[in-house]
């Protein structure tokens, strides 16, 4: 195992354990058998840390999914895209959740770490804006009614996943993968059906519903 992996498994480790606001370099570099001079010839801080952690050792992290949901649009069938999206946010939520969540009692640590990852260029908001993009992308083809919101529909989606993966853990509330893929093809379907019902205002003037694959989606 190269020393980068180690530290990568060390992070995810001391982080899951302890949270990401009681976390400090030195304490990985020591949980990874390296020293903290070895951590920084791979990352720069800890916020560069953290997100690789979120990419490379969260189980099913949703990094690729989200990146390629632009090639999605016009192919396959939306309800199997936002239940993929869904099935992936319940599954990243629910391993990420608990290291996250100590940094809100320590403002200054968190306020550090915003401003980390807006270095970046990333942060949770950009998450939901990806699915956003996606959405209107999909309303311009016709796959959605003209008069839904795309930013509302998103952030339903997410922040249902992100509530999901709060009460599992405080309420200590039995979760396994069935249960998870059940949560989120009822989510999506719920949210599908605001999504593609005819507008209220037009009778008689729905958008149509794709059920299945035109030959352009099949093609695909």
């Amino acid at each position: 195992m190269s020393t980068r992996d180690r530290i990568l498994d060390a992070a995810a480790h001391v982080m899951r354990t302890r949270g990401l606001a009681r976390t400090t370099t030195k304490e990985i570099a020591r949980a990874a058998g390296c020293s903290e001079a070895a951590l920084y010839k791979y990352f720069r801080d800890k916020a560069d840390l953290f997100l690789a952690v979120l990419s490379e050792r969260t189980p099913n992290s949703p990094v690729a999914m989200f990146d390629g949901l632009r090639q999605r649009v016009g192919r396959g069938l939306l309800r199997e895209t936002l239940e993929e999206v869904a099935r992936a946010a319940v599954d990243f939520y629910h391993h990420t959740f608990p290291i996250g969540a100590s940094l809100f009692s320590e403002p200054e640590l968190l306020a550090a770490h915003r401003e980390a990852l807006r270095r970046y260029g990333i942060g949770p908001q950009h998450v939901v804006d990806t699915l956003a993009d996606y959405l209107v992308a999909e309303q311009h083809q016709g796959g959605i009614r003209p008069d839904a919101d795309p930013q509302a529909a998103a952030a339903l989606l997410l922040g249902a996943c992100f509530q999901r993966a709060f009460l599992c853990h405080f309420v200590d509330r039995p979760d396994d993968e069935d249960a998870r893929r059940s949560f989120a093809a009822s989510l999506t379907r719920t949210l599908l059906a605001g999504l593609l019902a005819p507008p209220g205002d037009a009778p008689g003037e729905a958008v149509p519903v794709r059920d299945e694959p035109g030959p352009e989606r099949a093609s695909g």
